[in-house]
């Protein structure tokens, strides 16, 4: 998503933002595109913050487990997540993400996006750990739902899809007005199979939002011989 497109989108000011460029393929502990309020001035601001989320109080973030994901049915209760879900809600733009489908030749990548194309946001939580030596580490994860109808048959979860009537109160709400937006998303959304170049991180590029035969449960069809 052009950098233009998300400050329009996100009412947030692009001119000192980082540099956006087009990703295809982010893996759990990089670096991840975040719209969230700034401490400072209370306005929207858009910030890269690392995908493997480190609460406040974490002792030693190198030995814990950083999760990617959030379970919206416990993140206003769970002692990893309540704080961030209480203050510290986020947006992250996406124009569509991955869910993975189980075969029986292995895991399957499935690409899923608005039906119209339309960009929207996931909705995240982020926090903000700091050493005794300094060192700073802002982190985030996704909150996760029930999958819908389109999802279902490929995963039984899926991120909680925002469009933007639900950008403001998503990062200004109450937990409790925020936890009723945590639910399946109820537009039509498109799924389709890609490649399984997608499941190694070092490939991003373009190539792996394209449409690919999908794996089957079924093992191929013996070939015919050939009639001499």
């Amino acid at each position: 998503m052009p950098i233009e497109a998300v400050g329009r989108l996100f009412g947030v000011d692009v001119e000192n933002a980082p540099v956006l460029k087009a990703r295809y393929n982010i893996a759990p502990s990089q670096r991840i595109a975040v719209v969230r309020r700034s401490e400072k001035s209370g306005g929207r601001e858009l910030v890269f913050l690392q995908w493997g989320f480190v609460p406040a109080w974490a002792r030693d973030p190198a030995s814990m487990r950083q999760q990617i994901m959030a379970r919206g049915e416990t993140v206003d209760a769970k002692p990893m997540f309540r704080e961030a879900f209480r203050k510290r809600r986020c947006l992250i733009p996406a124009d569509g993400f991955y869910e993975w489908k189980s075969t029986a030749t292995g895991k399957q990548p499935w690409r899923i996006e608005r039906a119209d194309g339309a960009p929207f946001a996931l909705a995240g939580l982020w926090d903000r750990w700091q050493g005794r030596d300094g060192t700073v580490i802002e982190s985030c994860a996704i909150i996760t739902t029930d999958a819908n109808e389109v999802v279902r048959p490929i995963h039984d979860r899926m991120p909680v899809i925002l469009d933007i009537g639900r950008f403001g109160p998503w990062l200004e709400a109450s937990p409790v007005d925020a936890s009723d937006m945590i639910e399946p998303w109820r537009g039509e959304l498109a799924a389709y199979p890609v490649s399984r170049r997608l499941n190694d991180p070092t490939h991003d590029d373009a190539d792996l939002i394209e449409p690919a035969v999908p794996a089957t449960d079924e093992p191929p069809e013996p070939e015919e011989p050939w009639l001499l």
